[in-house]
């Protein structure tokens, strides 16, 4: 087993209890600063992962992204396998281990060919939606199309198409230059 701090385990324990596997609300004890320390070390270790929280669920927002979302914590396999619970399928090393990540690998771990992101539908009408249409459209999108269509800045428009929409939608994104229209980003299915 491996060797967690009390916080760490307390926080685990009440997340392996949850169906949804949802870390929060964190202890009372811990706040601010050391909150986000050991969240940190716990993301860094795999034992925890951020994803997209559903605020239409009411789940428990741990901290707003810059478009206005909001991410929780879940505990991951590998950090319920530090308190010693056995899941189905379970990979008891930390994601970023092996090259067989589980479906809650940490957003940044190296992902093998056969891993499968989890399912996720974006919501429609949000920039996201949009992003993902014209990326969809045949003949692709520019950057300064999607950068007129969202809104966005030119880093935050491929922030999103590196870290939404390959990372956590799994989505194959490919680009190519094109005589008279620069760099050309398109969805491959």
């Amino acid at each position: 087993m491996t060797k967690l701090s009390d916080t760490q385990a307390i926080i685990l324990s009440s997340a392996a209890r949850r169906e949804d596997r949802i870390a929060l609300p964190l202890p009372e004890s811990l706040r601010g600063g050391a909150a986000a320390k050991v969240v940190g070390a716990m993301l860094a270790k795999g034992f925890l992962q951020e994803v997209d929280a559903d605020l239409r669920k009411g789940e428990p927002v741990w901290r707003e992204t810059g478009d206005g979302h909001g991410v929780t914590l879940v505990a991951t396999d590998a950090g319920l396998a530090a308190i010693g619970v056995e899941t189905e399928d379970a990979n008891p090393a930390p994601a970023g281990a092996t090259d067989a990540p589980t479906e809650w690998a940490a957003p940044d771990a190296p992902t093998g060919s056969e891993a499968a992101p989890k399912a996720r539908t974006p919501r429609e009408g949000t920039k996201q939606a949009t992003l993902i249409a014209m990326l969809r459209a045949p003949g692709g999108a520019t950057l300064d199309e999607i950068v007129a269509a969202t809104g966005w800045l030119s880093h935050t428009a491929r922030g999103a198409m590196s870290g939404a929409l390959k990372r956590k939608l799994g989505l194959m994104i490919t680009s190519e230059k094109v005589d008279g229209r620069g760099r050309v980003y398109t969805i491959r299915d």
